[in-house]
């Protein structure tokens, strides 16, 4: 089973230039959690995707990040540590580059 969350919308002072980490900006996370089927139609018996959220928004609260790649690491560190995650997949996605729609970094852990 795959519980997934898109496009979760945060601000954060990460980026390799100084002028990024001080004004800020929005990312885009994405986030694939392979979980166990739930043995019973409960929040208790699978993972609750406001925790995944809410893992998420303080991996990026906690600190400022020069590289996408080591947000992402910090974040999938974060959510495969959870009771019941066999497998996460995370994306953070950087939109409005001036040069592209958007650049990103993926992770996975077991």
């Amino acid at each position: 089973m795959i519980v997934e969350i898109h496009g979760l919308e945060l601000f954060g002072r990460h980026g390799v230039g100084e002028q990024e980490r001080s004004g800020g900006q929005t990312f885009l996370v994405d986030v694939m959690l392979h979980v166990e089927e739930p043995a019973e139609d409960s929040v208790e018996a699978t993972v609750d995707y406001r925790r995944a959220r809410d893992l998420v928004r303080a991996v990026n609260e906690r600190a400022s990040y020069k590289l996408l790649e080591t947000f992402a690491v910090a974040a999938a560190d974060a959510l495969a540590a959870e009771p019941g995650v066999e497998r996460v997949e995370v994306r953070i996605r950087k939109p409005g580059v001036a040069w592209a729609e958007w650049t990103a970094a993926s992770v996975e852990r077991p």
